[in-house]
């Protein structure tokens, strides 16, 4: 996946949402890389700023669980970025789920890791799938590459 991961970050295209994290202490391990739990953390910090940015902040309530995650660590992120820049691409929308892709870059733009999470819409009474809405599709295609939403 690391040979694709990298191709497909050079052609990302489409819209992006970017979201800037200070890195903590405690991101880091004993031999001054972040740890790979961090790494998820990043990705969920962003997919929160994500859904807050495009639906909470709106008075659209949107409630999801995650179903699966993947994540292919490139490169190490060093003591010498201070903020992680996390850019969020949503990749694929089906009937009750959606795909982001998210490339989690160092201070020199480089990307560190690429996570891809497949999150379902669940009806947040009884916690149950439900279709992603209409109104929904459109707040996700603000955020999504050009191939997302194609049959």
């Amino acid at each position: 996946m690391a040979d694709q991961a990298v191709r497909d970050s050079q052609e990302l295209a489409g819209n992006v949402h970017v979201h800037n994290i200070p890195l903590r202490w405690n991101d880091f391990d004993r031999y001054g890389h972040v740890t790979n739990s961090a790494y998820i953390e990043l990705a969920q910090e962003a997919r929160l700023a994500f859904a807050q940015e495009n639906f909470y902040s709106r008075g659209h309530e949107f409630v999801v669980f995650v179903r699966h995650l993947e994540a292919d660590y490139l490169r190490p992120l060093l003591p010498n970025t201070v903020t992680a820049t996390v850019e969020t691409q949503v990749v694929r929308v089906g009937n009750t789920s959606f795909t982001t892709r998210q490339e989690i870059k160092d201070a020199q733009g480089r990307v560190c890791c690429v996570i891809e999470c497949v999150q379902v819409t669940v009806d947040n009474a009884t916690t149950s799938p439900r279709e992603i809405t209409t109104k929904e599709i459109g707040i996700l295609s603000q955020s999504a590459a050009s191939s997302a939403l194609e049959g």
